[in-house]
């Protein structure tokens, strides 16, 4: 395959999805999903990888799966990050700039990000991504403006810091090369899926992204176009299908399916309904009310919104949301949950789905890529893109500040290689300058008596 492709790996708690993208030539700005692979994923807890060898075989079937179907081999992959040991939080950084400097440049900024990787952390504790947010020149807030060019003598900015525990981190870099595949990327799973569901007038307007997967939930706040806060709940789909499990004395794959097929967080807009399905090993039929399933999965939805608003009220940005909150993952098909999460944080809500920045490839239509399941893995995809056009611009940048070479003071420059006229034959016996070459008027006379002079005054100068 000649096209450049970008393969996003999506580690999640239920499932490993892998996608395979690249540009789509016909919509500018969009990618084209060529092959995809998902596959029930083992060895992971809430999104955390506890069993390395049972998740090397889950990834390895994803990868297989989305490659065959991409008909291509795959070695580098992003990789979504996810967990309750992901934590984040602000600082503030400051740099002086060389008074001989006439304005701040982007070296400058280079190197006020690059020394957030300074600051104290806690042991066993990386950072995984730098947010500048606003940035300050001579203690002046610079508004949607780069600080590039701007004369001062101090460049600060707020940044958020995304960090995790290094073991964890480990721990998926160890499971993706052990399955063959180069980790090109680590990214956080909310800004993957921000970049598959969001649009920049989303991130302008201010929009609170919480992706509700199978074992965690991320949120991501969007304000000014930048990201003010990030965070991950340990609370999500697989703890709605795990207290069915429990409250109705069920199997967890009947639990999921009765969830997915019945169940909703407002009991009061379901009807009164009994669900019959098989017993276990033969035994007689079980039934479950319609009304008491929706009960169970409405207590754990309410906590894990009310944990949401929580996070969103303590960023200080609620008032800022103009647009509102974005549900997706898997846990944003539930039924009624826009309603529910709408009336219990009293912010407008919606679906978000990774359809707006990706078209299918004819071969790949055995998905559906605009189910909210794909908004990490095609977020990814997105976000191996960018690195791609941001790498491409830097080194475009670079080729124009390249210095070009200068003579040096003191190098000699030989006269005659500052006169492009062709050396002319000196002229030959019986010619009498007739030809206007060579000849006692022409220049080959002129170098002679220059040769002579400059002979004669080194000569002088020795004696």
């Amino acid at each position: 395959m000649d096209k450049q492709i970008i393969v996003g790996l999506d580690i999640g708690t239920t499932k490993i999805a892998c996608l395979i993208g690249v540009r789509d030539e016909e919509n500018k700005g969009k990618i084209k999903i060529i092959g995809h692979g998902k596959v029930a994923s083992v060895g992971v807890e809430h999104g955390e990888v506890i069993n390395i060898l049972y998740a090397i075989e889950s990834i390895k079937q994803a990868v297989a799966m989305a490659a065959e179907e991409a008909n291509c081999s795959v070695k580098d992959v992003y990789v979504g990050i996810a967990g309750q040991h992901i934590q984040s939080q602000k600082n503030r950084g400051v740099i002086s700039i060389p008074p001989q400097q006439p304005f701040i440049e982007e070296k400058d900024v280079k190197r006020l990000i690059e020394e957030q990787y300074n600051i104290p952390l806690d042991p066993g504790v990386e950072i995984i991504h730098i947010f500048p947010q606003t940035y300050f020149v001579n203690n002046e807030e610079l508004h949607d403006i780069s600080p590039v060019g701007c004369p001062g003598v101090r460049l600060s900015a707020d940044f958020h810091i995304v960090t995790g525990k290094t073991n964890n981190i480990k721990n998926i870099i160890a499971s993706v090369q052990r399955a063959g595949l180069n980790v090109k990327g680590i990214v956080l799973e909310p800004i993957a899926s921000g970049m598959s569901v969001l649009t920049q007038e989303d991130r302008d307007a201010g929009v609170a992204l919480v992706d509700i997967g199978g074992g965690t939930t991320d949120v991501a706040i969007f304000t000014e176009g930048v990201i003010r806060h990030t965070h991950v709940i340990p609370l999500a789909g697989k703890s709605i299908t795990e207290d069915i499990r429990k409250g109705c004395s069920v199997l967890p794959d009947t639990a999921e399916r009765l969830k997915v097929q019945f169940g909703s967080c407002l009991p009061e807009c379901v009807p009164d309904e009994v669900v019959s399905f098989p017993g276990i090993r033969g035994a007689s039929p079980r039934l479950v009310e319609v009304k008491t399933l929706a009960n169970i999965i409405k207590a754990r939805t309410s906590d894990i919104i009310d944990l949401v608003h929580c996070e969103i009220v303590e960023s200080d940005t609620e008032k800022q949301l103009v647009g509102g909150i974005v549900l997706t993952g898997g846990g944003a098909k539930l039924k009624d949950i826009v309603n529910y999460t709408s009336y219990k944080t009293g912010i407008s809500t919606r679906i978000g789905t990774p359809n707006e920045h990706v078209t299918i490839a004819a071969e790949s239509k055995s998905a559906d890529f605009s189910d909210p399941i794909y908004a990490t893995g095609i977020g990814l995809v997105l976000y191996g893109f960018e690195e791609i056009d941001k790498e491409k611009e830097k080194l475009e940048k670079e080729k124009q500040h390249e210095p070009q070479p200068q003579p040096k003071p003191d190098d000699k420059i030989d006269p005659d290689i500052l006169d492009d006229t062709p050396e002319e034959p000196e002229s030959q016996p019986g010619d009498n300058g007739k030809n206007g070459k060579g000849g006692n008027g022409g220049k080959g006379f002129i170098r002679v008596v220059d040769k002579w002079l400059k002979d004669f005054l080194k000569d002088e100068n020795v004696d």
